[in-house]
C-alpha cells in the first residue's frame, strides 16, 4: 500500500495571502510609536520601513531560489540540512518546535483573547486564587498559570479550534487563513483611507521633525539600527511560505512569485499605515502613544476608534495563529521524515492527507505555553535565534551554489552574490548589536537575563535529543541488516 502524501492544494493567490498573513500582525498597531521615539523624524521612520522591507525581500529572494530548488515540505530545515548536514538543521527545528513558533502561536492567541474582552465578559478569578500556584523558574522568573485565567482559557480554545481545522484539512486551514488575511487587509485599507482622506490632519507632519530631534553621526546610526530592528520584527514571518513548499501547486513558479508579491504588498501596507498615523499625529505625539493606532483613529472617529482597532488586532492575531499552525507544523513533519524526531510526527493522515500528528504537537504545546504565561519572554529570546538561522540559510545559498553547481534552479536569486551578501551584512549587524545591547542591559541591571545568550543555551539543550535519534537510527539500521 502506497504511503499517503501531502496534497498540493495551495495556489498562487493562497500562497501570496499566506505571506501577507504571516507578516502582518499586531506590530503595525504599536511599533510606529516606538520608532517615533527612537528617531523623532517622520521621513526617517518611512525610510526604515521601506529599507527593512527591501532587506527582507532580499532574504526572501534567496529563500525563493532554495524553495524552487528543493520544493519540499519543511522550508529552511530542508535547506540547512542540504547545506550543513543534520545537526544544524535539527537545532533550527528544535528551537522552532520548543519555543520560537509555538511561542508565536501562544502570544497571538493570547493577544486575540485579550482584545475579545472588548466585546465579551471574561470573568476574572480572585487575586488569591491567581497567586495560589506560583512556579519559580531560574533565569525566566515566576510563572503563574492561573493569572488572567479566563483570558488564557479563551486563548487555548481558539488555538485548539484552529488546530482541529488544520488537522482535518489543509484546504480548510488554508481557506481560513486566506479569508482572515483578506478581512484583515481590507480593514487596514479602510483605516488608511479613512484617516488620510479625513481632512483632520496636516501634510506638514510628513516633513516636520520633533523639537527634540538632535541625531547625527554614530548616534543617528544607533537610533536607525534600533528602529530597523523593530521593523524587522514586524516583517518577520515571510519564511513561512517555504514551510509548505511541498503542498504548493506549480512550486517552481509560485514560490518566488508569491514571496515577491506578498512582501511588496506588506511594504506598501506598512508605509501607508504609518503615513496615516503621521498625518493626524505629529511625530512627538506618536512617540508618546502606547497604542498609536487607537490614538490616530480617535482623531477622526472618537471613542469608537478603540473598538475598531480591537477588531483589527483580533483579526491580525487570528490570522497569525492560523498561518503559524499551517506552516510550522510542516517543520516538525520534515524533522520526523528525516528520522530526527519522533516517528509518529511524520505520519500523513490517511483520510485527511494532512500532517495531523505534527499539527497536534504544535497546537498542544502552544496551549501549554499559553498556560505558563512565559511565552512573551521566550519569544523575545528566540527572535535572536531566528535571525541566526536566517543568516545561516542565506550563507547556505553560497555553499549550495558551490556544492551543487549543476542542480536545477528554476529561479535564481536576483543580484547574486551582492544582494544575498547585503542581507548577510545586515543580519551580522543585527546579531552583534543585539548581543552587545543584551550584555549591556544585564551589566547595568536593566535585565535579569542576557536574552540572546539564553536563546543560544535553550537551542543547544536539544543536542542530547539529537544524539538519541542518531543512536536510535543506527541501531535500527543494524537490526535491519541482521535480518
Amino acid at each position: 500500500m502506497a504511503k499517503p502524501q501531502l496534497a498540493k492544494t495551495i495556489g498562487l493567490y493562497s500562497a501570496t495571502m499566506l505571506v501577507i498573513g504571516s507578516v502582518i500582525g499586531s506590530n503595525i498597531f504599536m511599533k510606529p510609536a516606538t520608532m517615533a521615539a527612537q528617531l523623532c523624524s517622520p521621513y526617517l521612520i518611512i525610510i526604515v520601513w521601506i529599507m527593512a522591507g527591501i532587506v527582507s525581500l532580499f532574504g526572501a529572494m534567496a529563500f525563493a531560489e532554495l524553495g524552487t530548488m528543493f520544493p519540499e515540505t519543511g522550508g529552511q530545515y530542508v535547506y540547512l540540512r542540504y547545506a550543513y548536514g543534520d545537526l544544524i538543521a535539527y537545532l533550527n527545528g528544535w528551537g522552532a518546535v520548543a519555543v520560537v513558533n509555538t511561542a508565536a502561536i501562544a502570544a497571538a492567541g493570547y493577544v486575540c483573547a485579550s482584545y475579545a474582552g472588548y466585546f465579551i465578559h471574561l470573568p476574572p478569578i480572585s487575586a488569591a486564587a491567581e497567586h495560589s500556584i506560583v512556579w519559580h523558574v531560574p533565569l525566566i522568573g515566576d510563572i503563574m498559570p492561573l493569572q488572567n485565567f479566563s483570558v488564557k482559557m479563551l486563548a487555548i480554545l481558539l488555538i485548539l479550534i484552529f488546530t482541529v481545522i488544520n488537522y482535518l484539512s489543509v484546504k480548510y486551514g488554508n481557506a481560513l487563513q486566506f479569508v482572515s488575511t483578506i478581512l484583515k487587509t481590507a480593514a487596514i485599507a479602510l483605516l488608511i483611507i479613512g484617516i488620510l482622506f479625513s481632512g483632520k490632519g496636516h501634510v506638514s507632519n510628513f516633513f516636520t521633525n520633533a523639537p527634540t530631534f538632535n541625531l547625527g553621526g554614530w548616534k543617528l546610526l544607533g537610533a536607525f539600527m534600533a528602529a530597523t530592528t523593530g521593523a524587522f520584527a514586524a516583517y518577520d514571518g515571510w519564511n513561512n511560505l517555504n514551510m509548505v513548499a511541498g503542498e504548493i501547486k506549480n512550486p517552481t513558479k509560485n514560490i518566488n512569485r508569491s514571496l515577491i508579491i506578498g512582501l511588496w504588498a506588506c511594504i506598501l501596507i506598512y508605509t501607508l499605515v504609518t503615513l496615516s498615523y503621521i498625518y493626524v499625529l505629529p511625530v512627538e505625539k506618536m512617540a508618546q502613544s502606547p497604542l498609536v493606532a487607537s490614538d490616530a483613529t480617535a482623531v477622526i472617529m472618537g471613542t469608537i476608534g478603540g473598538t475598531i482597532i480591537a477588531v483589527l488586532i483580533m483579526l491580525s492575531s487570528i490570522s497569525n495563529v492560523s498561518v503559524n499552525l499551517l506552516a510550522n507544523s510542516r517543520m516538525i513533519f520534515a524533522m520526523s521524515e528525516s528520522k530526527l524526531f519522533f516517528d509518529f510526527a511524520g505520519k500523513v493522515h490517511p483520510r485527511f492527507k494532512t500532517p495531523g500528528n505534527s499539527v497536534l504537537i504544535l497546537g498542544v504545546w502552544s496551549c501549554v505555553l499559553v498556560l505558563s504565561g512565559s511565552f512573551d519572554v521566550l519569544a523575545d529570546m528566540f527572535v535572536f535565534m531566528s535571525w541566526v538561522f536566517y543568516g545561516l540559510v542565506i550563507l547556505g545559498l553560497f555553499i549550495l551554489r558551490k556544492k551543487m553547481p549543476d542542480a536545477e534552479r528554476p529561479y535564481k536569486a536576483w543580484g547574486y552574490p551582492v544582494v544575498p551578501l547585503f542581507f548577510l551584512a545586515f543580519t551580522a549587524v543585527y546579531i552583534v548589536s543585539n548581543l552587545i545591547t543584551d550584555i549591556n542591559n544585564y551589566m547595568e541591571g536593566k535585565s535579569h537575563i542576557i536574552n540572546s545568550v539564553f536563546g543560544i543555551i535553550l537551542t543547544v539543550i536539544g543536542i542530547p535529543l539529537y544524539y538519541y535519534f542518531k543512536i536510535r537510527n543506527k541501531k535500527a539500521a543494524a537490526s535491519a541488516e541482521d535480518q
